[in-house]
This record gives C-alpha cells, sequence and structure tokens, in this order.
C-alpha cells in the first residue's frame, strides 16, 4: 500500500515563462522517512523546496499539502507546519535562547533545554551568544528552531553542505532520528554517498522535469545512465549513518 501523499504537484511550473526553472512536474511525495532530491546544479531543486512552504508561488498549476491547496494557507501557518531548514544556519541576533523563542516565543526553558538535547546542543549553551557557536553547533540549533514549531514536515536545502565531515554525520543521524520519529524529511543534497546513506525515496530532477522516482533499489537499475550516476549507482558502501 502506498503511503498517503504529504505534497500533490499537479503539472507545476516555476520561473520566468521564457525560461521555466521547473516545467510542468507531477509529484506524490510521500509522508515518511526521507525522500532524498538529487540532480545537477540549475536542475530546480532548491526551487522546488521553496515553492513547498510558499516562499515562491508555480506561474501555473497546483501544490496541494493535506489535501488543501497550498494558496488557500496562511504562509505563515504553512511554514509552522512545514519548517525549511537551509544550507547556511541562519543565526539571528542573540542568544540560542532567543532564537529558539524566534520560533516560539513562548517555549520556556525546558523546552528549549529538551530540543537542545533532541539536536545534541549541550544545554548549557542556551544562554550562549549564537553568533559563537561552531558551524554544526549553528546549523543543530536551527534545526531546533524548526522543530520548536512542532512541524509535520521538514524540508532541508543541502543541510550539511558547509559542514566538515563529523558535523555532516552527527546531522544525517539527527535527520534519521527526526524522520524515524514520524517527522518526513524532504532533503535535496548533491552527495551521492549522503543520498545512498539516507534516502527511503528519491526523486531525480534534471532540467527542471522528474526524470525518476522511485527507491534506490528501482533507481540503481534504471535505464537512463545520467540517472543511475546521479543516484551513486555501482558506488561502493560507504557505512551507514544511524
Amino acid at each position: 500500500m502506498t503511503a498517503p501523499a504529504t505534497f500533490e504537484l499537479d503539472a507545476v511550473v516555476a520561473g520566468p515563462a521564457d525560461a521555466p526553472i521547473l516545467a510542468g512536474l507531477d509529484l506524490s511525495i510521500p509522508c515518511d522517512g526521507i525522500l532524498a532530491v538529487a540532480g545537477p546544479s540549475g536542475a530546480g531543486k532548491s526551487t522546488l523546496l521553496r515553492l513547498l512552504n510558499r516562499l515562491d508561488d508555480p506561474t501555473s498549476g497546483t501544490i496541494s499539502w493535506d489535501g488543501r491547496p497550498l494558496g488557500e494557507w496562511d504562509p505563515r501557518e504553512l511554514r509552522r507546519k512545514v519548517a525549511m531548514i537551509f544550507q547556511s544556519a541562519p543565526i539571528f541576533p542573540g542568544t540560542v535562547m532567543e532564537n529558539l523563542e524566534v520560533a516560539d516565543p513562548g517555549i520556556g526553558v525546558e523546552r528549549a533545554r529538551h530540543l537542545l538535547d533532541h539536536v545534541g546542543v549541550p544545554r548549557e549553551l542556551l544562554e550562549r551568544d549564537a553568533s559563537r557557536l561552531s558551524g554544526g553547533e549553528a546549523q543543530r540549533m536551527c534545526i531546533a528552531r524548526a522543530l520548536a514549531t512542532r512541524p509535520s514536515v521538514l524540508l532541508a536545502d543541502e543541510p550539511t553542505a558547509s559542514l566538515d565531515t563529523a558535523s555532516r554525520r552527527t546531522i544525517e543521524e539527527l535527520g534519521r532520528e527526526i524522520a524515524d520519529s514520524g517527522v518526513p524529511i524532504v532533503w535535496i543534497t548533491h552527495d551521492t554517498a549522503q543520498l545512498r546513506r539516507l534516502a527511503d525515496h528519491v526523486v531525480v530532477l534534471v532540467g527542471g522535469r522528474i526524470a525518476a522516482f522511485g527507491h534506490l533499489t528501482e533507481l540503481d537499475e534504471h535505464p537512463d545512465p545520467v540517472v543511475r550516476e546521479l543516484v551513486g549507482a555501482g558506488a561502493p558502501p560507504t557505512g551507514s549513518s544511524g
């Protein structure tokens, strides 16, 4: 039985009319686990994520979430349900606690500490100036901030691209834990090894269109060599992150 869709995209076009970034996407995004979005630079991966929480709107076509067209959602309400994590962790002025309060002004110290525990940030850093966090700590704080709204879905736009190997693996493990706890993640990655460690489902974008969608076992046998390359088919195993 196929899992119900978190998002339904129907003939979605985005970008300039004479050179669309996304050209007629039809896609059902499963609401379980981690969906990895792969593709070359310029394929439309980040544009897709921005559409899913209305940072951008399509020029034509429709996107629904939870059975309701995105255009009917108040953008602020939607973004609390469909939270986004960026490649470069956006840090607001002030302490870690004040950053968490941006997402939930009434969060309280105990819940803030619980969120830091959950993402692996020492709770004693709660009153530290957020600008003094390391790159990995800052990204984990931003994940805690996203979780503060109790989202139904997380969107992750290459969240480990600017981190060192150890921090990258820590974020991967955290992503796996979050997905396994029932909050699905749509995760953009250029790293085929990471994709193979994390993905429960994969969508491959090429030239603004869906080149393939499915499980890795299916895409490893895809007839298009570009798809096989983008999902790292035939690559030696790199170990698990979980």
